[in-house]
């Protein structure tokens, strides 16, 4: 063994376990094998309800944008001319920009549904959610499914950490060719400027994108163009679900 280099942690195996801490090991075992049913459930009942609903569009974006604020009501308008157009609105179901679209969507007479995560010490969904369209998820890799499965398109707004990992997961499914492509529109040139630079100087400039890469993705303020951006690409596309 050279002079810098370690061991290699030894393997645990059973028999090196306390009899307390094989306990829990198969403790877990047995957890993981319940979860497996509660997974599949959230599952089911996610697809079957959506897949009733019709063509929809994901509106993403911060939690924190509060009432009043210029990103909230572009949310909102964006929302109603989505139901407008006779597309139904899906969130995250919470506060902020989800709300704002909610609320959007209430307002145009459209239907709004919401997609809500269990979490401790979080307030529920908003109020503008339709009743009979709120589904709770435990999980958010399940959640994630649903928000992009049943979206014939997404508008971005601005946000934080979800709303990007959100982002980067639609972008990434397209990309790789497991999902059908639909389109994705940022709203708010300020805010996502950077970010698009970002991609084009670093990653392209890298070769860690392609440049058709950068054509999957629409930069706007008018939350009007965003809806008729999705409009457009649907008279070339078929509409169904993503995958």
């Amino acid at each position: 063994m050279a002079k810098d280099d370690k061991p290699a942690p030894p393997m645990l195996h059973p028999e090196a376990m306390t009899e307390q801490e094989q306990v829990g090991w198969q403790r877990k075992q047995l957890e993981d094998l319940w979860r497996i049913f509660a997974i599949s459930g959230e599952f089911a009942r996610g697809f079957e309800s959506l897949s009733r609903l019709g063509p929809c569009i994901t509106v993403f974006g911060s939690a924190r944008s509060p009432e009043g604020s210029p990103e909230y009501e572009l949310a909102r308008r964006a929302a109603v001319e989505c139901v407008k157009r006779g597309y139904g609105v899906i969130t995250g179901g919470g506060p902020g920009i989800m709300e704002a679209a909610n609320r959007g969507a209430r307002e145009g007479g459209g239907i709004s549904i919401g997609l809500n995560i269990l979490l401790p010490h979080e307030q529920g969904a908003n109020a503008y959610v339709d009743r009979d369209k709120l589904i709770d998820f435990e999980y958010f890799f399940v959640r994630k499914t649903m928000l992009v499965k049943y979206a014939q398109g997404y508008i971005v707004m601005p946000g934080g950490f979800g709303t990007l990992d959100e982002l980067s997961e639609a972008l990434t499914l397209i990309q790789t060719g497991k999902s059908m492509r639909f389109p994705i529109v940022l709203v708010g040139t300020t805010f996502w400027g950077h970010f698009v630079d970002w991609i084009r100087d670093t990653l392209l400039a890298s070769g860690y994108v392609s440049e058709g890469d950068l054509n999957l993705f629409h930069v706007t303020d008018d939350p009007e163009e965003a809806v008729a951006l999705i409009d457009d690409f649907y008279r070339e596309h078929t509409i169904a679900p993503n995958f």
